[in-house]
């Protein structure tokens, strides 16, 4: 079974002050790092890195490493920009994709095993989206069938993966993630997980 993991990585961090979320540094890594490290950690291929409005200062973290990377041009459109530039990259790298994960950088503790259960859920039940059940809702990380590439590529502005989730409750079966609720979006969110050490950042 072929899966492609995207990592959604282009945001400008409004909300950080675009100071970019994904130099953050947590346990000796960035943030990107750790997600990547996670992707590779797994047997599922490509792996692709859109990278957008700190492409210069984050695509260093990416040396040497067995990923695709992909300059979405069009990032400030929204997050529906990323999500097309990265399906455009896997199918530049592997056009028979059965299903293809979606992740983001904001999240620290995805780990390999979380992405291993959601492939799993995804060839054991029959289901065509896999969505991470987080604080009360479902999202990233998720999983979809090939047959949703051509929703995902439809999406406009800041609609992501969500969307689709939300458009097929029938089609979508949950995977109990409590710690996705942990994303960094804020100063104030970076500086409660960090804790002590957030005054290096």
């Amino acid at each position: 079974m072929n899966i492609a993991i995207i990592i959604l990585a282009a945001g400008s961090s409004s909300r950080m002050d675009h100071q970019p979320k994904q130099l953050i540094q947590w346990e000796g890594r960035t943030l990107l790092r750790r997600v990547v490290d996670t992707a590779l950690d797994t047997t599922f291929r490509p792996v692709v890195v859109v990278l957008g409005a700190h492409k210069k200062q984050i695509a260093s973290e990416l040396d040497g490493l067995p990923v695709t990377i992909i300059d979405n041009q069009h990032w400030q459109q929204g997050l529906a920009t990323s999500v097309k530039t990265g399906l455009a990259a896997v199918y530049l790298t592997q056009k028979d994709i059965d299903a293809v994960l979606f992740l983001l950088t904001d999240q620290p503790h995805v780990d390999s095993g979380l992405l291993q259960q959601l492939v799993q859920v995804y060839q054991e039940s029959g289901k065509g989206i896999v969505a991470a059940s987080y604080a009360g809702s479902l999202g990233v990380p998720a999983l979809f069938d090939r047959k949703y590439i051509h929703e995902l590529l439809s999406l406009e502005g800041d609609a992501g993966a969500k969307k689709v989730i939300m458009n097929h409750p029938d089609d979508c079966v949950d995977v109990h993630f409590a710690l996705g609720s942990i994303d960094l979006d804020t100063r104030q969110d970076v500086a409660h997980f960090l804790g002590p050490q957030s005054g290096d950042q």
